[in-house]
């Protein structure tokens, strides 16, 4: 009948059976990361489970991983995601949160229970466990790692490793001989600035061939190009290959070259369509033959001209700030972009930044060379630019000048063949200033100078220019990179030199190359994919048909608060990178900012040394340059 037993459950439950997985724990996950190496790039040393500070304000985002020490750079490996951090291109050679050895500028430790903090040199020792290690950088960046859990001796060696490698005392010390050693191979499948798959490339001016090309290409029919400094005969701090007046026998260029600082003759840089000529040359040390010297130069210029046009001479030791001022004005200039507060009102930042006197220095350059282009353009005259060593203010003025009048200069490869002519060839010292053998002394960015007054101009005339402000920013980036050696030696015998001993120190067979040849940086494949290097094509570019500088003038000029590195940019003030918006700026190790005599940092600006009507002060905002044409009326 009836059963009082209940009924069996129906119902049945289908669970997962238990999970065998093995569980990796952070400390695993951490030292399980490996570092990404390049060829002859080698581990020095690496310490685990690091902190890298992210806000200035808040622990929460911090980033957990290992820290690595490289012969090339400083390289922080992590599994956590940045945060609110977004950057539109990727770099090849470097990781997001690596640092390469040559950008870094200070190295500071510091020990929270002691309370000490210490400056490292390469030939320092370290007497307390650093719980902190504080890197500034010279792209304007300050980054913070933490050693709370990492072991104590682990983190005061690769401190210590990275004070040695980030100072390197010799210049075969730089990753970019390791590099080339490891990868080298002949290059005679490749010929000087083409690539073999087809297309232009960048022309190096490196051969007889690329300074012939630019003679036809800007009609300079009564100059030649000169083969007389072969070898480098007559000057060590020249190119092999220059272009002189046809009226100039080499037996004329040997007898002249005595007379000038380093030996560096007048060299032509480009012609006008209106056949007016930029020459540069340094000045005359012989001051018993200095007119006579003179005069002869000149007349060799006039005669180049086929209207016999005259020379108009500008010094621009005279015009100009100098190398020194430079300098100074750029570290009030990163004290103020990277150390002050940023929550202080738009007002004083901008009050702050011109007496910094940086932008009153770009301000100068664009002028002075504005002044010149109406020489050249206007007053049918050539220009000879006169240095006391025709290597620093010269590549400046005679780049800008090309930029303003030649539409192909503001082309991509043009603006890189530029570059190599007036910049690298020509003997433009990027390791002193640069500064990547720590010779504080010689350090200046006078190459930045030249990419902020290009941007200036790029601003105001932003369809006349092929390339972007990322352009200019990844540009300025590379040059903190050894791996390059267009931006690594002071002159090309300097790199043939160096090149050929490091060869035969490690068995490289040359043949008939001159040195060893190094990745170049137009080559921005070795950095950026496709579609990154589309970032460098300016959208609003119209080609030939507009002039950045109408007759000789420059319009408005503005700078907008912004940083220079591109690491840096697009980023919340709390995140930036380590920032340690409240610190005290630590001055830097043998600067020269520390050489210099404290009046000349605090003086007004109204009280600076006196220039010529090119270097007039004007407010920062709002200003025009006036037309040049008129600031020569009123000086007649």
């Amino acid at each position: 009948m009836f059963s009082l037993k209940p009924p069996k459950p129906t119902f049945r439950s289908y669970l997962l059976p238990p999970q065998n997985e093995d569980k990796i724990s952070p400390e695993t996950k951490i030292k399980k990361l490996e570092a990404v190496l390049l060829p002859g790039e080698i581990v020095v040393n690496e310490v685990n489970f690091v902190r890298k500070c992210i806000a200035t304000d808040t622990s929460q985002y911090d980033l957990w991983g290992k820290l690595v020490c490289t012969n090339f750079k400083l390289s922080f490996i992590t599994d956590d995601p940045m945060p609110l951090q977004k950057f539109h291109y990727k770099n090849l050679l470097l990781g997001e949160h690596d640092v390469p050895l040559t950008c870094i500028e200070q190295i500071v430790v510091v020990n929270d229970t002691k309370r000490k903090q210490k400056i490292l040199a390469s030939n320092h020792k370290l007497k307390f466990n650093p719980t902190e290690l504080i890197i500034y950088c010279k792209d304007f960046r300050i980054v913070r790692f933490r050693f709370d859990e990492a072991g104590p001796e682990s983190a005061k060696k690769v401190c210590l490793a990275l004070a040695h490698y980030s100072q390197p005392t010799d210049i075969q010390l730089l990753f970019a001989f390791e590099y080339v050693g490891k990868s080298y191979h002949n290059p005679a499948d490749k010929t000087n600035g083409i690539d073999p798959g087809g297309g232009p490339k960048t022309s190096l001016f490196e051969t007889y061939s690329d300074w012939d090309r630019e003679i036809r290409r800007t009609d300079a029919s009564e100059w030649r190009v000169c083969s007389v400094n072969e070898g480098y005969m007559i000057s060590t701090c020249l190119p092999e290959y220059f272009v002189v007046p046809s009226s100039l026998a080499d037996t004329d260029l040997k007898q002249y070259s005595h007379s000038f600082v380093g030996r560096r003759m007048p060299v032509w840089c480009w012609n006008h369509p209106n056949g007016n000529a930029l020459v540069r040359m340094a000045s005359i040390k012989d001051l018993l033959q200095q007119r006579k010297v003179d005069q002869r130069i000149c007349n060799a210029i006039t005669r180049s001209h086929p209207q016999r046009s005259d020379v108009y001479k500008s010094d621009l030791d005279k015009n100009l700030p100098t190398i020194q001022e430079i300098q100074a004005a750029f570290v009030k200039l990163k004290h103020l972009c990277v150390i002050e507060p940023f929550d202080e009102t738009e007002e004083k930042w901008l009050s702050l930044l011109e007496n910094a006197r940086w932008l009153e220095y770009v301000r100068t350059f664009l002028r002075h060379s504005a002044e010149l282009v109406y020489m050249l353009e206007n007053k049918h005259l050539s220009v000879a630019l006169q240095e006391e060593e025709g290597r620093d203010l010269s590549c400046i003025v005679a780049s800008l000048i090309q930029v303003m009048l030649d539409p192909y200069f503001r082309t991509i490869i043009g603006f890189q063949s530029l570059i190599q002519k007036e910049w690298v060839v020509a003997g433009y010292p990027f390791l002193d200033r640069s500064n990547h053998l720590k010779r504080s002394d010689k350090e200046s960015p006078l190459f930045v100078l030249f990419l902020d007054c290009i941007w200036q101009l790029l601003d105001q005339y932003p369809a006349a220019f092929q390339f972007t402000e990322t352009y200019l920013t990844v540009l300025y980036d590379s040059t903190r990179i050894s791996l390059f050696g267009t931006f690594l030696f002071n002159c090309p015998h300097e790199r043939v030199k160096q090149s050929t001993e490091f060869a035969i120190g490690k068995n490289i067979q040359l043949g008939d190359e001159k040195g060893l040849k190094f990745p170049s940086v137009w080559d921005w494949s070795l950095q950026f994919t496709a579609a990154d290097r589309a970032l460098f094509n300016n959208p609003l570019y119209v080609g030939k048909s507009v002039t950045p500088v109408q007759n000789g003038s420059v319009k408005s000029f503005k700078r907008t608060k912004k940083h220079y590195s591109s690491t840096l940019r697009g980023m919340p003030p709390a995140f930036k990178n380590g920032l340690i918006s409240d610190q005290e700026f630590l001055p830097r190790r043998n600067s020269l900012i520390l050489k210099l005599k404290p009046e000349f940092l605090l003086q007004n600006d109204t009280q600076g040394r006196s220039m010529n009507a090119s270097s007039e002060r004007f407010p920062i905002h709002g200003v025009e340059l006036r037309d040049v044409r008129a600031l020569y009326k009123m000086q007649q």
